[in-house]
């Protein structure tokens, strides 16, 4: 029933990344706040960190599922979902890491490839 639908082939990333992008936006506020205080202790300051963490989680969460989803084929479970957080701040570190090895740093069917499929 579901052998032609991309969605349900995709249904473990997309959980995945919708849980860790909530969580990051948590994070985030809280960031923002933090950083605000140190930074101006004005709302305004606490705004524009917030918006640019924000800014910063979001276009991680797009950038962390072109390059991961289609190997993402486990279910999710507690520490996977730490993983996806996880990789969704540090994703200029996959970037990096594919702009200096090419696309074999993701291929789940080459030795030492994976990304957040392959772990936990």
């Amino acid at each position: 029933m579901h052998e032609n639908d991309p969605l349900w082939k995709l249904r473990h990333a997309l959980a995945g990344l919708a849980l860790a992008l909530l969580a990051s936006v948590l994070i985030a506020a809280m960031a923002g706040a933090f950083i605000g205080d140190l930074v101006g202790d004005s709302y305004g300051a606490r705004v524009t960190a917030y918006g640019l963490l924000l800014l910063y989680v979001v276009v991680g969460a797009g950038v962390l599922f072109a390059k991961v989803a289609r190997h993402e084929t486990r279910p999710l479970s507690v520490s996977r979902l730490g993983l996806w957080v996880v990789s969704l701040w540090l994703w200029p570190a996959l970037l990096l890491s594919r702009g200096r090895g090419g696309d074999s740093g993701n291929d789940p069917d080459r030795p030492g490839g994976g990304g957040p499929s392959s772990t936990a």
